[in-house]
């Protein structure tokens, strides 16, 4: 156990913070203190007793302050916040090294960037929507602890998905490991490569888009069996889709088109089916596959001759059908001199955007290339990247035009 954490663990002990408006920083900060000791006192005060011996944080410029001007940055550019700096410290005896890393990417680094930059974060807005309003009677300090109980039941669920995430990819690997043992025994047969079954429901979509595994089947809450389609790796697209003409059936139109028995109901949006019984299940996943064909898409916004040529050389989407749309036109403007800002009023502005993306996402495309207009497929390339979409444009390097992926985000 680390110095820090027996010093938070101590009878009696407390932490001193900032008092005034607060943010997710000293929030986040105060619950999981509180999470790893419920009985540590927080203290809010404009300046730091210089007769205080507990911990201090977000202010007084000391280990876990991070307002002086040499305060830390972390190597990929994220600088420090408070929570950050705990999280740091702490982290690793919550959730082990490996996880606690993977937290601090997901959750801690984007609030830490919001304190610092004022970057939007949907959460750091809820949180800070606690403090009292100007003309408010309300007490800050009791607004404080409201917003920092809802951090805690936060923190609380987030520490537990992810050790719940943990030890699904673990069953996960057991049972995929027992898939391959019993495809080369022949106790599975060769026909069921591409179809895992679930001894139960376990998140796995992530791990098996890394996989050739198409379709999992796994028992249902609702009696029977639940199938779902796996996407591909770095796509939204499935690597097998049940039959156009099952999707939105059930009951006996679903048995009719599909000839099963025991066939319940088709989601229409593709991402579920459920059978009776195990064997229609199966069944249900090898007519999938057998008569599962679709062209690959990559949607080209302003590329070339040249572009095309290099997007026919990528791994895994050499034959990809290539999809040309126009850039789309610049909106109207209001200028004054050499400025100028879109005319449009945001809600148009969004309305605008999201109809450019389902132009796009019709074609379901594998990968979408950005030409060089990056004011007008600046808000496209953001929005795709939110969906998790891959993003490809050209650079050039060494005298050589490259392809690159623009990474994901959320």
């Amino acid at each position: 156990m680390n110095q820090l954490l027996e010093e938070i663990r101590q009878k009696d002990s407390s932490a001193f913070t900032h008092s005034g408006k607060f943010h997710a920083d000293d929030v986040f900060s105060a619950a999981l203190l509180l999470y790893l000791n419920p009985e540590i006192t927080i203290i809010r005060g404009n300046k730091v007793p210089d007769d205080y011996k507990g911990l201090v944080f977000d202010i007084g410029r000391g280990q876990y302050d991070h307002h002086q001007k040499d305060s830390r940055v972390r190597e990929n550019g994220v600088p420090y916040a408070a929570f950050g700096l705990l999280w740091e410290a702490l982290g690793a005896e919550i959730l082990g090294a490996e996880l606690a890393e993977k937290f601090d990417e997901s959750f801690v680094q984007p609030l830490d960037n919001n304190d610092n930059t004022g970057e939007k974060n949907e959460l750091a807005t809820l949180i800070g929507n606690f403090n009292p309003g100007w003309d408010s009677k309300g007490s800050n300090d009791q607004a404080f602890f409201q917003a920092v109980s809802v951090a805690g039941m936060i923190l609380e669920n987030k520490f537990e998905r992810y050790r719940g995430n943990e030890r699904a990819d673990k069953r996960v690997e057991e049972v995929l490991e027992e898939h391959q043992r019993a495809l080369k025994t022949g106790d599975t047969p060769a026909e069921n490569t591409n179809i895992l079954v679930l001894p139960e429901f376990i998140p796995c979509q992530k791990r098996l888009s890394e996989t050739s595994i198409a379709f999992v089947i796994f028992p249902s809450n609702r009696g029977g069996y639940c199938i779902q389609p796996q996407k591909k790796e770095y796509s939204m697209n499935y690597k097998c889709s049940f039959p156009s003409q099952w999707l939105g059936l059930e009951g006996e139109e679903l048995i009719a088109a599909t000839g099963l028995e025991s066939a319940v109901f088709c989601h229409k949006g593709g991402f579920l089916m459920t059978c009776g019984t195990l064997e229609d299940s199966l069944r249900a996943c090898r007519s999938s596959l057998a008569a599962f064909h679709e062209e690959a898409v990559i949607v080209s916004l302003g590329g070339s001759a040249e572009t095309d040529y290099l997007l026919q050389d990528l791994p895994d989407l050499s034959c990809a059908k290539i999809i040309h749309l126009t850039v789309p036109e610049l909106p109207e403007l209001t200028m004054e001199g050499s400025y100028c800002e879109i005319a449009m009023e945001k809600s148009r502005w969004k309305s605008h955007i999201k109809d450019q993306i389902k132009q796009i996402l019709k074609y379901k495309p594998e990968a979408v290339f950005a030409g060089d207009d990056m004011f007008s497929l600046y808000p496209i390339v953001h929005a795709l990247r939110k969906k998790h979409v891959p993003v490809l444009t050209a650079i050039e390097k060494d005298g050589r035009k490259l392809l690159i992926r623009i990474p994901s985000g959320s």
